[in-house]
């Protein structure tokens, strides 16, 4: 039986559909599993992880032997690994994610088109038919009555009016999938950040790595070599914390704290995520007991415990005022890699013993940007992340020959500031 030109448009309306919508189906099936199996391999490695935190965790401390300092560093490297494993696992699926909102779109977008085309055809099959006979006869057989005319009539419109429902529904679908796809483009800046955090922890292997190279070569693998290593450092770091307290007590700059955030203002958040602190700010227990540590004036911030390779985000808004690392001067006795950022209300924040630096100087951050990775660089008995607030009209950085340490016999870049500009940060804190 051969077909006329409104029936030929249906057929294809019917068609394209079910057949767009089994290729649809096939494809978000497909893309389903392969998710799935990521997430379940995901699963598996934070399983993994977990266990070589805890095992961390457990010896977390300065190493008090060679062997458990070669063992920690091993165990990093190889929690590192399993960690850059997750990310690139993390990174696949988010593609996948990317790529089935697409497939969507295009496939719905298909089914317009092809619906659309369909439409035009029966749009263009009743003009002839309208055009080629008076209105309403044209459409009449012989010995057809009016009545058959006007069900001809009703049912082309009934179908003329469904075509253009499913028309609308498949738009209203597009702009639900356009929708999506706005939101899939958060999954493309996860997937910025996913690459970066996969190019900073294959840096940190590697780290990791010539940490360990290092440690043997000074040590000669050898026990005793190791004990005066430490005593060394740690005697270096005295000193050079008694040098930093005769030169900051002699700097003089007002603090006008009426310019400061009021206390509990929640005027910064929390450079990690997981809060874990380590020691307080002042005249700790452990600032007490060991007041060399800190030529008797106490921690002049918070430590938040965390392992290497965990991301520290800005406190706030502001302008990075420098970055450095103090073991290009002296290794082992001061901060290690640091951070410094002015912010927008008064207020100068330190992000210490840091692996990896994401910023630079002059360099705006917004709240929460990630700045850094935590490590355990300069003087550190773990991995930590050594944070201080300072009155900004206060703190500076020393220039390239500003201060020149006497312990270490070379000049030091950091930032330094008379005690008073030395703030608790957990009164800007939220509490």
């Amino acid at each position: 039986m051969k077909m006329s030109s409104f029936q030929k448009s249906i057929f294809l309306f019917v068609t394209s559909f079910f057949l767009m919508a089994n290729v649809y189906g096939a494809t978000v099936d497909e893309m389903k599993a392969s998710i799935d199996d990521i997430t379940q391999k995901i699963q598996t490695l934070d399983k993994e992880i977990a266990q070589y935190n805890k095992q961390i965790s457990q010896t977390q401390g300065q190493a008090k032997t060679l062997k458990q300092a070669i063992t920690n560093l091993e165990v990093r490297r190889a929690a590192l690994l399993k960690e850059i494993d997750k990310t690139k696992l993390n990174i696949t699926k988010t593609e996948d994610d990317i790529s089935k909102t697409q497939s969507k779109i295009s496939v719905t977008q298909q089914k317009i088109n092809n619906n659309n085309l369909s439409l035009a055809e029966i749009i263009r099959g009743i003009n002839q038919q309208e055009n080629s006979a008076p209105p309403m006869l044209g459409i009449l057989e012989k010995n057809s009555s009016i009545s058959s005319a006007l069900d001809v009539v009703k049912r082309s419109t009934d179908v003329s009016n469904a075509v253009n429902e499913k028309i609308r529904n498949l738009q209203d679908a597009k702009v639900d999938l356009s929708n999506t796809k706005q939101e899939f483009e958060v999954h493309k800046k996860q997937l910025i950040d996913l690459n970066k955090n996969l190019s900073d922890q294959k840096q940190l292997v590697e780290q990791t790595k010539a940490d360990k190279n290092q440690l043997l070569s000074e040590t000669k693998n050898k026990e005793s070599e190791y004990q005066k290593l430490l005593a060394d450092r740690k005697q270096k770091k005295d000193q050079m914390e008694s040098e930093l307290g005769d030169i900051e007590s002699k700097l003089t700059a007002a603090v006008d704290l009426s310019k400061l955030p009021s206390y509990g203002s929640g005027a910064l958040h929390y450079p990690v995520d997981v809060v874990k602190i380590t020691q307080y700010f002042g005249n700790t227990p452990f600032a007490t007991k060991n007041p060399q540590v800190y030529n008797g004036m106490g921690h002049n911030g918070v430590d938040f415990g965390t392992h290497v390779g965990t991301v520290v985000y800005s406190a706030a808004d502001g302008i990075v005022a420098g970055t450095g690392n103090t073991d290009a001067g002296c290794v082992g006795v001061s901060y290690g890699k640091w951070v410094l950022i002015r912010h927008n209300n008064g207020l100068s924040t330190l992000y210490a013993h840091l692996s990896v630096i994401d910023v630079t100087a002059g360099q705006s951050v917004t709240t929460h940007q990630r700045i850094a990775l935590s490590g355990n660089t300069g003087y550190s008995t773990g991995p930590h992340v050594h944070f201080t607030v300072y009155a900004s009209s206060a703190v500076h950085i020393t220039s390239p020959t500003e201060y020149k340490s006497k312990v270490c016999g070379t000049y030091m870049i950091m930032p330094i500031a008379p005690r008073d500009a030395y703030l608790n940060p957990l009164t800007y804190l939220p509490q």
